[in-house]
């Protein structure tokens, strides 16, 4: 404001009313800080007062309040914003729509800087942002999706060796014969280091970062407060339910032997539920006697990341090949096991070939996937994995009515259930009921990708009930299918019709399996279930050479 309170002569009615927007957005933020304030240092007294070691904790709680007033002021900033910057513009207007770009891309730069700066939790906050494709702006998803993974922090030797002291009884130097003091990789919560055994074994040691135990609780509960807050500023913006899947999962990502545990039940899994595929999925040993609830020792693997392309190939293995794996690795899990790697992103997954030196039919070597990261699975009940394999059968088959039933019973409701699937495929509704061969198929182009963008800025409140109707497990599940599609999409640059081909037969087979469970199965039903994998068999071939055909065209 001007000299006794006068608006300057540049500022119009309109930008003076934003201006006042702002101004009262930043009085609710500092009442939010000051209730943040309350609640982390309530939180934080009280590790203190129950710590076996006073003075970290009191190092730890004088970080806190800085947290909460940076946390408050990114929030107070991004809100005003958005509020300033889109204050008196006709929606849907060609101002507007730059307008709102504009804004997201700086308010997702804000948000990027404030997870590397808390670190820790804020960090698995933007990897599960950046994994979120067409259900957050793109903006957040590009910006988060290009740093969250690479730019992880890195904790110093010094903190490192105090670790593994607590953790393993003594100094790295002193319990592994060899301890490589620079870091493999360094993720959200902890980092990697080669060492080597006393009885000469080369392991990789993944360390957590110091102090995520302790400010863990009152980091979601930040975290928790301001994105309650947003809801409140933006009610389509309702983003609480990822607040609750955090809450849930950092405490059993932070204990690596529950991380551990995951990685055996996972292969167990696989040589029980899915023994043809079984020699073809692996994960590194875990030396245990090794191994805390702050530092896992496993197996080193000598592999390539699954999207290192040039990598797979000087290997001898083909990136179709790896695809088809990962699709049906995934599919075994997701629609037979029921018991789901939540994480798969290429940091999480690498391949080797088999190490039986097995050929494919076409002379190729064939691929091992070796997964990585366990501390983030998911369990499906019954009906929940039934009626979402039935649900991807219909997809597969563009049968409407099997959509529509399976995506009511999951939970999107009748008036949603064209959204849900089109949010699973990437598609418009009516290329998901369209009858022809490749209907679910992304070319990966500039046209694909602009329809899609524009679909998910135009149903964005429609989305936002959509994730609040679902089941969390369900949510994962779309968050795991969003980082299949981004491997797949760097492995073919683009998606095949294998993918849907083996989703369709697994998913299929899970629906007929739960049929036999259901009920007991008479001479006859078993002929009738035999008659109907028959069928699916002949669609698929059938399929394949209406694909063909299809390709053969397009070449003349």
């Amino acid at each position: 404001l001007g000299v006794g309170g006068a608006a300057p002569p540049l500022l119009s009615r309109a930008g003076l009313a934003g201006r006042w927007i702002v101004v009262y957005m930043w009085r609710a933020a500092a009442k939010l800080s000051v209730g943040a304030a309350v609640l982390g240092g309530g939180a934080t007294a009280a590790a203190i007062a129950t710590s076996d070691d006073p003075s970290t904790n009191f190092k730890i709680c004088t970080t806190v309040p800085l947290r909460l007033l940076r946390d408050t002021l990114t929030v107070a900033t991004i809100v005003g914003d958005y509020q300033y910057s889109l204050w008196n513009l006709k929606e849907g207007s060609i101002e507007w729509s730059k307008a709102k770009h504009e804004v997201h891309k700086r308010s997702a730069h804000r948000l990027q800087d404030l997870c590397f700066r808390n670190g820790g939790i804020y960090i698995k906050l933007g990897q599960h942002i950046s994994q979120l494709e067409y259900v957050v702006p793109e903006e957040y998803v590009q910006i988060m999706r290009a740093s969250m993974l690479k730019r992880c922090p890195v904790s110093s030797y010094d903190q490192v060796h105090n670790v593994v002291i607590k953790e393993l009884g003594g100094p790295p130097e002193k319990i592994f014969a060899e301890f490589d003091p620079n870091p493999l990789a360094s993720a959200s919560l902890a980092q990697v280091h080669a060492a080597r055994t006393h009885d000469g074994q080369k392991v990789a040691v993944k360390v957590q970062h110091t102090h995520l135990t302790d400010t863990a609780v009152a980091d979601i509960a930040t975290v928790d407060l301001l994105v309650n807050f947003l809801h409140w500023c933006f009610p389509a913006f309702d983003y609480r339910w990822l607040v609750d899947e955090i809450r849930e999962s950092a405490p059993k990502e932070l204990d690596f032997l529950f991380e551990a545990r995951n990685s055996v039940k996972c292969l167990d899994n696989f040589r029980r539920l899915s023994p043809r595929t079984a020699h073809s999925i692996y994960a590194p040993k875990v030396y245990w006697n090794l191994s805390t609830t702050r530092l896992l020792t496993m197996e080193f693997m000598d592999a390539a990341e699954i999207t290192d392309v040039t990598a797979i190939r000087s290997l001898g293995l083909e990136p179709v090949d790896v695809s088809k794996l990962v699709t049906r690795a995934f599919a075994e899990m997701i629609f037979k096991h029921g018991f789901v790697h939540c994480d798969p992103h290429a940091a999480n997954m690498m391949v080797r070939p088999l190490p039986s030196n097995k050929w494919n039919i076409f002379g190729r070597r064939k691929p091992q996937l070796i997964l990585l990261d366990h501390g983030l699975y998911r369990e499906l009940d019954f009906a929940t994995r039934t009626n979402y394999a039935a649900l991807w059968k219909g997809l597969v088959f563009a049968d409407a009515n099997a959509i529509k039933e399976n995506s009511i019973k999951l939970g999107a409701g009748e008036d949603l259930c064209a959204l849900f699937a089109g949010v699973l495929t990437m598609r418009p509704w009516k290329k998901v009921i369209d009858p022809s061969a490749d209907h679910l198929v992304l070319e990966g182009n500039d046209g694909d990708r602009s329809e899609l963008q524009m679909y998910a800025s135009l149903y964005f409140p429609q989305i936002s009930e959509l994730l609040r109707r679902l089941p969390r497990v369900i949510l994962l599940m779309l968050k795991t299918n969003d980082c299949l599609r981004a491997v797949n999409h760097v492995l073919l640059q683009g998606s095949s019709l294998d993918t849907f081909f083996i989703i369709g037969r697994i998913a299929s087979e899970a629906v007929t399996d739960s049929k036999r469970v259901a009920v007991k199965i008479s001479f006859l039903g078993s002929v009738c279930i035999w008659l109907e994998m028959m069928l699916l068999e002949a669609r698929i071939l059938g399929l394949r050479v209406a694909l063909r055909f299809l390709q053969l065209m397009k070449n003349d």
